[in-house]
C-alpha cells in the first residue's frame, strides 16, 4: 500500500490542477485524496477529471463547507480504510511545495510524525509581510507556553504540512479531536507528543503567492486562543507508543 496525501479544497479551481500536476510528477510514490466541500467554483469537477485520468487520485465529495479539521478527519479515515501506511496533509493553494513530500516521508523512517516546519533551523517563508510573520511566530510561542510542549519538540505547531504513521492516527481516537481550523493542527501535535510518539520537524519553505488565499478568520484565531490552554487540562486518551514499526517507505509499491 502507498502513503496518501489528503488535500482539502474549497474554491480552489485556479490552484488545484497545477498542484495535482506537481504532486504527480515530484512525489510519484504518493496517492492523492482530494476532499472537496462542494466548492461553488467547480473544484470538485476538476478533481473528478484528474481521478478519471490518474489512478493515484481519488476524490471525496462532502455536502458543504464543514471545516478544515472535519475534512482531515474524514480524509484520514478514508486513507486508513484503504490501508495507507502513512497519511499526509497539505494545502491546495501552492503554499506547500510538493518537493518536500518525499522528505517528510523519509522522516517517518525514524519518527512517527513529520512536520514541515517554517521555523526549525531559521525562518523560511517567502513573500510574507512582517506583521504576518510576527503573528505566526507569536502563535507558535503561545502554543508552547500554554501547552507545555517544548519548542525543541515542535517549533511550528500550526503548520498544516505534515505526515503521520497510520499507528499514530489509529492510537489517537479521532472522535475526540474536535478542533477545526488551525487549532486542529495544534491539537494533533499535542496529542501525539503526550502519547509519546516521536515528532520530527523537517525544514520547508512556505511560499506565499497569488494563488494563496488567506484561510485565517477571527473565528479561527479565537478558537486557537481559548482552546489551546484547555489542552493542558484535558486528559489525553489513546494508545501510547510501543515498539518502533518498519519504515513506511517499504510498502509504497503498487504490487
Amino acid at each position: 500500500m502507498r502513503p496518501v496525501v489528503v488535500i482539502p479544497t474549497y474554491d480552489e479551481a485556479a490552484a488545484l490542477p497545477g498542484l495535482l500536476d506537481k504532486v504527480l510528477s515530484r512525489a510519484p510514490e504518493f496517492d492523492i485524496l482530494v476532499v472537496d466541500d462542494s466548492s461553488p467554483d467547480g473544484t470538485g469537477r476538476i478533481a473528478d477529471e484528474y481521478a478519471g485520468r490518474y489512478r493515484e487520485v481519488r476524490v471525496m465529495h462532502r455536502p458543504g463547507k464543514l471545516g478544515l479539521g472535519s475534512a482531515y478527519r474524514d480524509g484520514f479515515a478514508a486513507a486508513l480504510g484503504a490501508g495507507a501506511p502513512a497519511v499526509f496533509e497539505m494545502d491546495a493553494d501552492h503554499s506547500h511545495n510538493p518537493r518536500f513530500l518525499p522528505l517528510l516521508l523519509a522522516a517517518l523512517d525514524e519518527a512517527d510524525v513529520a512536520i514541515g516546519s517554517r521555523y526549525v533551523h531559521g525562518v523560511r517563508v517567502e513573500n510574507w509581510p512582517f506583521r504576518r510573520l510576527l503573528l505566526s511566530r507569536f502563535a507558535n510561542l503561545y502554543v508552547n507556553l500554554a501547552t507545555g510542549m517544548p519548542e525543541k519538540v515542535v517549533s511550528d505547531a500550526t503548520s498544516g504540512y505534515r505526515g503521520y504513521r497510520r499507528e499514530v492516527l489509529e492510537a489517537m481516537d479521532m472522535t475526540r479531536v474536535r478542533s477545526n481550523g488551525y487549532m486542529f493542527q495544534i491539537e494533533m501535535a499535542y496529542r501525539a507528543w503526550r502519547l509519546g510518539y516521536r515528532i520530527r520537524e523537517v525544514p520547508i519553505t512556505f511560499e506565499e503567492h497569488y494563488l494563496t488565499s488567506s484561510k485565517i478568520s477571527r473565528a479561527i484565531i479565537w478558537e486557537a486562543i481559548w482552546r489551546t490552554p484547555l489542552l493542558r487540562l484535558t486528559p489525553v486518551r489513546g494508545r501510547r507508543r510501543a515498539a518502533a514499526s518498519a519504515p513506511v517507505r517499504s510498502g509504497t509499491g503498487r504490487g
